[in-house]
């Protein structure tokens, strides 16, 4: 179950990814910071599904 939410929390990051940089050359700094803050995200939730793993096995 916490897999599968983590799954979902990654691909709406993706999605929210592919809005922003549908928008065009925009705010060029927000899509820098949204990259960088997307990749801490994801090496959270990576972090978290390895101790909940540890946890349940």
């Amino acid at each position: 179950m916490q897999q599968e939410r983590i799954r979902a929390a990654m691909e709406r990051i993706g999605m929210a990814a592919e809005r922003i940089a549908a928008r065009g050359p925009g705010d060029r700094d927000l899509a820098a910071r949204h990259a960088s803050l997307r990749q801490e995200a994801e090496g959270a939730l990576a972090e978290l599904d390895r101790l909940i793993a540890g946890l349940e096995g």
